[in-house]
């Protein structure tokens, strides 16, 4: 971190106090000092947070890796036109991270004055989430005719405001030390520059994600928030969905999120001979979309639009032609890294809903197909009486509250899959995903799923449930169920992005938790590259340190900066058995203590 305060008074002000003739400095003329400081730490500062003290931003990152710190400024009197002046970054032989591969953000905050359900340690106040862009973030133009903008802004007196700051290491970029400065500045206060170190690490991190993500399409669910807010007069409907699209796969790509493509990419065409075939073009322009926005997970339409009766043996046979279809289309697209998957159902509660999944999916599974079976529910069933749901589901992916370790590595054994999300967890020591809870929440899963084995993450929502609110940017209680019997409320559930129309451009903006999580999408590659380093024992050891159980897990933001440095280490080839023997000697002490 780094703090700057100076005190400036007028020099004519000092000798008239010097010589008994003024006793008091004129409001007129009296300036109050600021002060400027960084933060690398997962955490976010809201509105009261005292200034802080500190020194250079240090930060280190792989290539085809996004790195992030923030800055914040507070003052007793009011400054206006604070800025951000970004610099490039030069390393070694002169090499240079120009601002092309930078991305800057004012934090935009907003107002919670309840907590969500069981945080029991909220505080009422302005906490940030939404972040306003400096430039767009596709063509990286000036942005002009938002209500919010990123700079200038008036900062308020008494009261911290923060912007952040994405650097990206592009593949190719040679290891070693990049040095730049950014400047801080106000009307009436002393400029305050901010040394940044960035060291590259000589290994790059996977093009395309190892860590599988269902998030949904932000874009199709803007539609329907638009259409509301016209249907109300309050709003009109955007032009060009297509831009828009693109806009949104670029964005959450960009935080290693799969993007999803436009409605019908994929849709197997029926044939006279009873027989379903997925047209040449549609595959081509499959293939670019996956090509371009590194995705590795893909939803494929549910069989019902096809048949409805899973026990009828005509129709079974055409569901049989119809998946032979869209095997023959994963067989031509070519991309084996990606999974092709059906979300069966969305969280079985009734003997009803597994009768449905117990039909369908081995309806499905006895066919054979890529075409892998997804169904939101823990490997126990809900209660006995229902039985259970193995041998009909592909991939398992229970609610961070319902997993069981010992359940699941049975599953996993007979080559299926386990995956996990969050959506309103009701146990209380969960990571829960909202505004006013720590934002290291984000970044933990990727630790405890890498450990457990979890291959894929999904999130519902599509990033964007806007539903329930007019304005996302004011309006944080995104979902709010006091009129049913637990009166609930949950700040910024289902919402990752905002949209983007308030700061200047049709589509979406990012959230301080989207780059959180996707800090931890990025641990988990640093995890996997390591763990093939014939570290996996230590690794898997450290790993449980900082997560003792999926339930447990370490609360302080600098134990896992410097875990991922031990892992870069272990990468690199630098991680020595001296080290090993020393973090066993540790570990054994702990376990003592324990």
């Amino acid at each position: 971190m780094q703090c700057h305060r100076a005190i400036r008074v007028p020099i004519l002000t000092v000798l008239l106090i010097l010589l008994g003739l003024g006793t008091a400095i004129p409001a007129s003329v009296a300036s109050a000092a600021w002060d400027v400081w960084s933060l690398v730490e997962t955490r976010k500062l809201t509105r009261d947070a005292p200034a802080q003290p500190g020194g250079e931003v240090r930060l280190s990152a792989a290539r085809n890796e996004w790195e992030s710190f923030q800055l914040f400024a507070r003052c007793d009197g009011e400054v206006k036109n604070v800025r951000v002046e970004p610099s490039a970054l030069v390393g070694p032989d002169g090499h240079k991270l120009d601002l092309r591969w930078m991305r800057l953000y004012r934090q935009h905050q907003m107002h919670l004055t309840r907590p969500t359900h069981r945080n029991h340690d909220f505080q009422p106040g302005w906490y940030p989430d939404p972040l306003i862009p400096w430039r767009h973030p596709s063509t990286l133009e000036p942005l002009t005719g938002g209500e919010y903008r990123a700079m200038p802004f008036d900062l308020p007196p008494n009261e911290t405001h923060g912007f952040w700051v994405d650097l990206y290491v592009p593949p190719g970029t040679p290891s070693g030390e990049y040095r730049g400065r950014y400047r801080v500045t106000g009307d009436g206060q002393d400029p305050v520059e901010v040394p940044v170190v960035l060291n590259v690490w000589d290994f790059e991190l996977p093009a395309t994600p190892t860590w599988h993500t269902a998030f949904g399409s932000p874009a199709r669910r803007m539609r329907g928030y638009y259409a509301r807010l016209a249907k109300q007069g309050l709003a009109k409907e955007p032009e060009g969905w297509a831009v828009i699209e693109r806009q949104c796969a670029e964005l959450i790509s960009e935080h290693r999120i799969n993007a999803v493509p436009p409605a019908g990419s994929l849709a197997p065409v029926a044939r006279p001979d009873g027989t379903f075939e997925i047209p040449q073009e549609q595959i081509e322009r499959f293939r670019q979309f996956i090509d371009r926005y590194r995705i590795n997970a893909f939803e494929a339409p549910h069989p019902d639009t096809v048949i409805d009766d899973p026990y009828d043996e005509e129709q079974l046979r055409t569901l049989a032609a119809w998946l032979a279809a869209w095997d023959r289309a994963i067989a031509a697209i070519n991309r084996p890294r990606v999974v092709f998957y059906i979300y069966l159902c969305r969280e079985p509660h009734s003997a009803e809903d597994y009768v449905y999944v117990q039909s369908w999916g081995r309806a499905i599974r006895r066919i054979g197909t890529r075409l892998r079976v997804l169904v939101t529910e823990q490997t126990h069933p809900d209660k006995e009486s229902y039985g259970d749901l193995h041998g009909c589901v592909d991939i398992w992916c229970p609610l961070f509250s319902q997993f069981r370790p010992k359940e699941a590595v049975r599953r996993q054994k007979l080559g299926e899959e386990i995956w996990t999300y969050t959506a309103l967890c009701q146990r209380m020591r969960t990571p829960w995903w909202h505004i006013d809870y720590p934002l290291l929440n984000y970044r933990v899963p990727a630790w405890t799923s890498w450990r457990f084995g979890m291959s894929g993450l999904l999130y519902w929502g599509g990033m964007s449930n806007w539903r329930y609110v007019k304005d996302p940017w004011k309006e944080p209680l995104t979902l709010d169920r006091t009129k049913r019997s637990h009166g609930a409320v949950y700040n910024g559930e289902g919402v990752l992005v905002y949209p983007a129309r308030i700061v200047g451009y049709e589509g979406i903006a990012p959230s301080i938790r989207l780059k959180a999580l996707r800090d931890g999408i990025e641990d988990y590659e640093y995890l996997t590259l390591a763990a093939t380093a014939d570290r996996e024992r230590w690794i898997l050891r450290e790993v449980m340190q900082l997560t003792p159980h999926w339930f447990e897990w370490n609360g302080d933001p600098s134990a896992y900066e410097a875990a991922r440095r031990e892992l870069a280490a272990i990468i690199l080839g630098q991680w020595t058995f001296e080290d090993e023997l020393r973090e066993q000697k540790r570990h054994e002490r702990a376990t003592l203590v324990e």
